[in-house]
């Protein structure tokens, strides 16, 4: 509809006026024009405010009519089944409760949402169109929830994002702000887009082609590396991480130069991932020149002489001068030099054992939480599961995770480089020994739905821990997790542990009734989760699988 503008003439505004005057003082102290006075007056008042109101309404002229707002792209995915478009407007709908703690048998459908996302972004379903506005307030309050709701909504969530300030985080999150690319074969275009596009766009640009082919994206690069910004630098070398290869060693080689320090350590941080890189050999033979086996003592050692200074080269060579508060500079420079040395080197320089021999050695001098820390480091960024096997141990051991994972972060980043089946047989071997205390950063790890070994060891990990009577409050988070981690399949093995128990005597009060409660709510959340896959029905098998710790 056109809006009003401006009247065609303005010869009245003064009646106008005069009516909102008499209006104001009273019929009784300012008679309107054209009015007589007495009890009359306010109804003439009205009436006469009446026609001038029509009259400069017709009087206005229609201003252009703002442009159309460009139609919704197409969405060429399948629609949802009718089931599963049901269950999404549920789930959409559901809002946490303000109450505190979760109590209750009734399953947290909010939970449920990012794990129905992920199954169905891995059968590739488009969203019905009326579900989208909620889709987006619900990522909107949450964060971790955006990358699997924008997947879902997919091209129609930035349309509905450039229509309404409260969903801009949607062209945030898309590289681009939702841009088209041009076809990566059109070499004048890419040039175009590179030189004149947005960061964002550039980004998108530059990860696309690396993606398909990593030399052509390297040399894009270097047509304008010497004339970007810093914090730019940054980012597009940030991109070589995908495809990282032998042959992107002399560019990282010159970039090791750079005027910025953060560009220099992400150079010299890839360069050590390539064990055959100069810079890895540089950093073996520092490192070699620090650690020595000596033969003396009874047993063989290790010893370590720690640098004394750190020179220019090192510092080109990525290694941080200052170390952070509370550390000693020493032993901050040997961190360093460990763990971007390739773990290969370690055996020819100790007597040719293997990675398990050589975590077993004594270390002299209280050096071993420096020197296993830093191989700790060493195996996650190399990927070198033979060495991470070693320095996590036997879960069943005492202070399971071995002498080299001194915490927990560092038991789970060395977990993450072994295969999804091994990962969970251990985290289920420590939780047999160890119980549920410590495990819950371990779980996060875990491939979802966890493997029977490891969905057993829980449930009879939390069989326990109520049949001992323990506080069952401390386990609420491990019980979340099982509620979207926990294979469906194991709803039935949870019907014996629905019964009130028994609390013994120095159990906590009320106990035995939260267990019982929490008990029924993770087997319907099972089940709920089970109905949710059979909706959805079965994944495509042109969709890549949803990540660990996501899936229903």
């Amino acid at each position: 509809m056109n809006s009003p503008s401006t009247p065609v003439d303005s010869p009245t505004p003064s009646a106008w006026e005069e009516l909102v005057t008499a209006a104001l003082l009273g019929t009784d102290r300012r008679t309107p024009p054209g009015c007589e006075p007495g009890r009359e007056a306010p109804v003439a008042l009205l009436d006469a405010a009446a026609v001038e109101t029509v009259r400069r309404r017709a009087g206005m002229q229609p201003t252009r009519a703002a442009q159309r707002p460009q139609p919704a792209p197409e969405d060429p995915r399948p629609a949802l089944p009718q089931a599963a478009a049901r269950r999404l407007a549920m789930l959409l709908a559901d809002r946490p409760g303000t109450a505190g703690g979760r109590r209750g048998t009734a399953p947290d459908l909010m939970e449920l949402l990012p794990q129905w996302l992920a199954s169905a972004n891995d059968r590739g379903f488009a969203p019905p169109p009326q579900s989208l506005p909620a889709l987006l307030d619900a990522a909107r309050g949450r964060t971790d929830l955006r990358p699997a709701a924008l997947t879902f909504a997919g091209p129609r969530a930035v349309w509905l994002a450039r229509l309404n300030p409260d969903w801009r985080f949607a062209l945030r999150a898309t590289p681009g702000g939702g841009t088209a690319l041009p076809h990566l074969e059109d070499p004048t275009e890419v040039q175009q887009l590179w030189r004149e596009g947005l960061f964002a766009e550039r980004v998108a640009l530059l990860s696309a082609i690396r993606a398909h082919e990593p030399a052509a994206a390297r040399e894009l690069l270097t047509t304008t590396w010497a004339t970007e910004r810093a914090e730019d630098r940054l980012m597009f070398l940030d991109s070589l991480r995908t495809g990282l290869a032998p042959e992107d060693e002399p560019f990282l080689e010159r970039a090791l130069a750079d005027r910025s320090r953060n560009v220099r350590a992400t150079a010299a941080e890839l360069l050590s991932a390539l064990p055959g890189s100069a810079l890895a050999a540089r950093m073996a033979a520092r490192a070699g020149t620090c650690v020595a086996l000596d033969h003396t003592q009874r047993t063989p050692t290790i010893g370590v002489e720690a640098p004394h200074q750190c020179d220019a080269d090192m510092e080109r060579d990525g290694v941080i001068p200052k170390a952070p508060a509370g550390r000693g500079e020493r032993s901050w420079w040997f961190g360093q030099l460990v763990e971007a040395t390739p773990l290969g080197a370690w055996p020819e320089r100790l007597g040719g054992r293997t990675p398990r021999e050589i975590v077993a050695l004594p270390v002299a001098d209280d050096w071993q939480s420096d020197l296993h820390a830093a191989w700790c480091r060493a195996a996650v960024r190399q990927r070198d599961a033979e060495w991470a096997r070693a320095l996590l141990g036997a879960p069943s051991a005492p202070e399971a995770g071995g002498p080299g994972a001194v915490s927990l972060a560092e038991r789970a980043k060395l977990l993450g480089t072994l295969g999804a089946t091994e990962r969970a047989g251990w985290v289920a071997g420590f939780i047999a020994t160890h119980g549920l205390s410590e495990a819950f950063q371990l779980l996060g790890v875990c491939a979802v739905p966890w493997a029977a070994p490891l969905g057993r060891a829980v449930v009879d990990a939390l069989n326990i821990a109520r049949d001992a009577g323990s506080y069952p409050w401390s386990f609420s988070g491990v019980m979340g997790l099982a509620e979207r981690c926990l294979d469906p399949a194991e709803a039935s093995r949870l019907d014996g542990l629905l019964a009130v128990p028994d609390e013994p005597e120095d159990a906590s009060p009320g106990a035995g009734g939260y267990w019982a409660e929490a008990f029924q709510r993770l087997g319907t959340t099972l089940r709920l989760r089970a109905a949710m896959l059979d909706e959805l029905g079965t994944p495509s098998p042109d969709t890549p699988s949803a990540p660990h710790g996501a899936a229903i």
